[in-house]
């Protein structure tokens, strides 16, 4: 880890506090020094862990829980009330049954979540019509997560940092990166499997800033981050609000800009397998990519007005949110299989769609007033767009030949 002086010590926890060892993970935190390294032994620990410190915190063995029933999270990384906090790594754990997130990581650089077992978290959710449905979330992101408590991982206000390599199921959501505290970039999210998480989507992209209401927050944004390698899939089925990665912005000025979704797997999602949505003015959902992705048998969405399957959708409510035109979008080198639609598009902005494989009754749906650069994709056979037993492509405005005439040949050398 960078950062480690010549003088890092190395701590060890275990249930019964033997060998020098302390007996809870919360007491090696506080006694720890900067740069310090944490072991912890395998069994059950009842906590809340909170990090305020540079430090690596590593299970011993599989079978190492973090059990915070009754509390508020299982590992709270805690920039947020600790500034410049940088240089935490938490590997190997178990983690679950807390009332909010099982990780939170706020306003922290150069942090490191890996191989860890995220589930059963946000048990605070009660849907209710009369009261929060998270009561005892923090002020700072009651607004937007009182119907999911955070989801399983959560960032918020964190820059330069790897979510990699866990298994994240049967939470409300799987994977929630936001800027309720701050903006969130540059940050990587690689070979998580996030399944089975009923009520949300696998990995949200989700600003939430609010320029009317924080006037002492010049800026903040998600941009920059690189969602890569992960599966995503049955996320949402319980209420049919889950996509497989969704790049959204919640309110007036959200900006969600600049993100790479590469190389990912969505299937059996509740909502499509990659979902955009921009719902109000003044937001910039702009120069997204989604490249490389293999998308299949998900659900459809309603906000762009999809009544079937659909593998990605690009929605701008501009006619009855007043929201800005998406603009810059590049939809490349997917393989699209088991969908009703291939690819949706919904906004007055140009959005190119190039080098895909589209296997659906329908490879490109225009349903907005923009053009779309479909040129050169595989619509299901040889003969291009439209010609019996191919794809189709449906709406005004779409731009379709050239067509490759065999599936995109990916630079591995595979057929796609």
């Amino acid at each position: 880890m960078l950062g480690v002086s010549a003088s890092a010590a190395t701590l060890c926890v275990n249930p019964g506090g033997s060998g020098g060892c302390s007996s809870t993970i919360g007491a090696a935190v506080t006694a720890a020094a900067p740069n310090d390294t944490i072991t912890v032994g395998k069994g059950t620990y009842h906590e809340d862990v909170v990090i305020r410190k540079p430090l690596s915190l590593i299970a011993g063995s599989a079978n190492t829980t973090i059990d915070a029933t009754g509390l508020s999270n299982g590992i709270n990384v805690d920039g947020h009330n600790h500034p410049g906090l940088a240089h935490v790594s938490v590997t190997g754990f178990t983690v679950r049954n807390a009332n909010f997130e099982g990780i939170l990581v706020t306003d922290s650089s150069f942090v490191t979540i890996a191989n860890n077992h995220v589930t059963g978290n946000d048990k605070s959710l009660a849907i209710t019509q009369t009261g929060p449905d998270c009561p005892g979330l923090p002020s700072y992101f009651v607004m937007f997560q009182g119907f999911d408590c955070g989801e399983g991982i959560h960032i918020s206000g964190v820059d330069h940092s790897t979510i990699a390599n866990n298994l994240v199921e049967q939470n409300a959501g799987g994977i929630l990166i936001s800027d309720d505290t701050a903006s969130t970039h540059d940050n990587l999210i690689s070979a998580n499997t996030v399944q089975n998480n009923p009520l949300d989507c696998g990995i949200t992209i989700a600003s939430h800033l609010l320029i009317p209401f924080l006037p002492q927050q010049p800026f903040r944004g998600i941009y920059h981050n690189t969602i890569v390698g992960n599966t995503s899939s049955s996320n949402g089925l319980k209420t049919g609000e889950g996509a497989g990665i969704g790049i959204f912005a919640a309110a007036p000025g959200a900006q969600n800009w600049g993100n790479s979704i590469v190389g990912n797997t969505a299937t059996g999602n509740a909502l499509p397998g990659v979902a955009m949505h921009s719902h109000s003015p003044l937001q910039n959902l702009n120069d997204n990519l989604i490249v490389g992705n293999t998308i299949s048998k998900n659900g459809a969405d309603s906000d762009p007005g999809t009544t079937v399957p659909t593998g990605i959708d690009v929605f701008a409510d501009e006619a009855v949110g007043g929201a800005s035109p998406i603009t810059g979008t590049v939809i490349t080198q997917n393989i699209i299989k088991g969908e009703g639609i291939d690819i949706a598009v919904a906004t007055s902005g140009g959005v190119t769609v190039r080098f895909n494989s589209l296997f659906g009754d329908v490879g490109v749906a225009n349903l907005g007033t923009g053009t779309v650069d479909a040129t050169l994709n595989w619509w299901k056979c040889s003969r291009g767009p439209g010609a019996n037993g191919c794809s189709t492509a449906t709406g005004s405005g779409i731009q379709t030949t050239p067509w490759l005439t065999n599936p995109f040949q990916s630079t591995s050398g595979s057929d796609e």
